[in-house]
């Protein structure tokens, strides 16, 4: 194995904690002994929790001393709810740490120059920085801008129409589709839906099993223009997993507000599903990172689109995104994209 085998054990370790961690980050970690064999690995553990590189010395044990550590993230160099990782693996005697990509919060920053100033040797962004960048885009661009990342995800025929002439949209993708959407739920500390959706769908807005039981963790469900006109007994009101209902002056919300309030409240990534009016607004806004569309090989030819007025006029003022994954889900596509820009 090779430096660039570690780390990438190291980023699938950090995918597995998304959506479990924050409003710390999903860091992931590795340690190699001095004859190249993995002897620790971990993950960070939900918010109070041990960090990455702490559980993966623990598992190491004596057998970290003189080795090199695989982290994602720079190692925090903080004591907040847990101590500082840096000095965890400077007392381990860990020789050499090689970071994906430097810690944007100046609170935790500055581990390389401490295990540098300790002896350890430390290399920062050479081993595949890209892939661990993109493991925890959500908490990197939340933390280096102060709103939380926004995922749209919207389920739509090929012709664009979310639902039909009629109103029905139960179901546009296909089981399998849908189990996805769950999976992607699971990954984010916050579900975004408008009123509008709330009074059509009544939608639970929870993550889900293949079976339909519930997860432990639930992220925060948002109703935006939530207000009298939301029934009480909405299913996005139950017991299952906390709500918040966001109302504002005249009827509109502040979305810029609202999201630096979910920051405040430790979202870190966000998902906006609905509707179409809410997800324009948000693009008008510029306030989405990346779109998630689930295509099904149907056609409609009427019915409400996907996605409604966005502030763009002529074609020129058309939104490019750049595409960064296309799967087969079952019998239909999803198609993951990033604004251009953010």
């Amino acid at each position: 194995m090779d430096d660039q085998d570690y780390m990438r054990r190291a980023v699938e370790l950090a995918w597995l904690s998304l959506g479990e961690t924050s409003p710390n980050p999903n860091v992931g970690c590795v340690i190699a002994a001095p004859g190249g064999t993995i002897v620790g690995e971990g993950r960070t553990a939900p918010a109070g929790g041990p960090h990455a590189e702490v559980s993966a010395l623990a598992q190491a044990g004596a057998l970290a001393r003189g080795g090199t550590a695989y982290v994602t993230l720079e190692p925090c160099d903080h004591t907040g709810r847990t101590g500082p990782c840096t000095l965890a693996l400077i007392g381990a005697g860990v020789a050499r740490v090689v970071v994906g990509v430097r810690d944007p919060n100046p609170v935790a920053a500055g581990g390389a120059e401490t295990l540098r100033s300790a002896g350890v040797a430390v290399d920062v962004g050479v081993v595949l920085p890209e892939l661990a960048r993109d493991a925890m885009a959500g908490w990197l661009t939340a933390v280096s801008r102060g709103t939380p990342y926004v995922i749209w995800k919207f389920a739509a025929t090929l012709d664009g129409r979310s639902a039909a002439a009629d109103g029905t949209s139960k179901w546009i993708t296909s089981p399998e589709a849908r189990a996805d959407v769950h999976r992607l739920r699971a990954g984010v500390d916050a579900i975004i839906a408008g009123n509008g959706t709330v009074l059509a769908d009544d939608p639970q807005l929870t993550v889900r099993s293949a079976d339909g039981a519930p997860a432990a963790r639930q992220p925060l469900r948002v109703v935006v223009g939530g207000t009298r006109s939301t029934p009480p007994g909405s299913k996005v009101f139950d017991d299952s997993a906390p709500t918040w209902a966001v109302s504002g002056g005249g009827g509109r919300v502040d979305l810029p507000a609202m999201l630096k309030e979910l920051y405040e409240r430790g979202v870190r990534t966000a998902l906006l599903e609905g509707g179409p009016t809410l997800a324009g607004a948000f693009l008008e806004a510029g306030l989405v990172d990346r779109v998630v569309g689930y295509l099904a090989p149907k056609l409609l030819g009427a019915g409400p689109a996907a996605l409604g007025a966005a502030g763009l006029s002529t074609i020129s003022e058309a939104l490019t995104l750049d595409v960064v994954d296309l799967a087969r889900i079952g019998p239909d596509i999803r198609l993951t994209a990033a604004v251009k820009g953010v």
